[in-house]
């Protein structure tokens, strides 16, 4: 799938238009249904492979990836295969059942980590994950969103002292503010 074809369906199948408000708690006059999208094989492929691609310019100094649910569940389910590397994944919460973990998968002390990200608005969710991951001893590589915003998630994640990609941008999606 070409860049403009994956724009084309991103657009067609998951950019509603109304007011919503975020989670964030901004008010928008669209929103990006990441389900949309991600629940569509050839979406998800497509954008695995484009992930797998910025994984590999990172080097060889990517240990595993991560994703938080819900929404980077399906994308580094996704990646992983496609990088052929493993994957954690990480809850809002822990459980309170069972082993009682908020990190699934297996993640070592000093695994340098890159996160994936679906919709980056302000970067609060990813940011929380982030430092999930820290206080556990990964190194964060990169967070690499599918789709900035351009509403403040960049300079959040970076002022943290992560740094920070993504795929598109509303821009590239044709949004305006």
């Amino acid at each position: 799938m070409t860049d403009e074809q994956l724009i084309q369906r991103i657009t067609d199948t998951a950019l509603l238009r109304g007011e919503f408000t975020l989670r964030s708690g901004r008010q928008s006059k669209y929103y990006l249904d990441k389900y949309l999208f991600q629940t569509r094989p050839d979406i998800l492929a497509a954008l695995a492979e484009r992930f797998a691609k910025r994984i590999a310019e990172a080097g060889s100094g990517v240990d595993r990836l991560a994703g938080a649910e819900l929404g980077g569940v399906p994308l580094v389910s996704a990646t992983g295969i496609a990088a052929e590397k493993p994957f954690i994944l990480i809850r809002n919460q822990k459980k309170g059942y069972g082993t009682a973990k908020q990190v699934e998968g297996e993640l070592n002390p000093g695994d340098r980590v890159v996160i994936l990200e679906d919709i980056a608005t302000t970067g609060g969710q990813v940011l929380e994950a982030a430092q999930t991951l820290t206080q556990m001893g990964a190194k964060i590589v990169k967070i690499i969103a599918v789709i900035d915003r351009q509403e403040g998630a960049r300079e959040n994640i970076e002022s943290a002292g992560y740094g920070f990609d993504s795929l598109l941008t509303k821009g590239d999606l044709g949004i305006g503010d």
